[in-house]
């Protein structure tokens, strides 16, 4: 009972953070007329050469983001 407590208190906060985290990298992509991405070297220079390092490495953070999210969750989903 107290390991499966102190495993709440660790996943349940870091299930948030990554959660959070995620909405505000998903939205920091840029759609289809651009997005918040382009507050951040991504203009429309970038857009017609392709996929900038800004955006590559958004990317990267962003399927870290997710597969924490989704450990996260399996992981508070055992506890119960």
């Amino acid at each position: 009972m107290i390991i499966s407590s102190a495993i709440i208190w660790i996943v349940a906060p870091l299930q948030i953070i990554s959660a959070l985290s995620l909405i505000f990298l998903v939205l920091l992509h840029s759609g289809k007329g651009g997005g918040l991405s382009d507050m951040f070297g991504g203009g429309a220079g970038a857009a017609a050469a392709g996929s900038t390092v800004v955006e590559k490495n958004l990317d990267r953070i962003t399927v870290i983001a997710a597969v924490v999210f989704v450990f996260a969750s399996v992981a508070h989903a055992l506890v119960f």
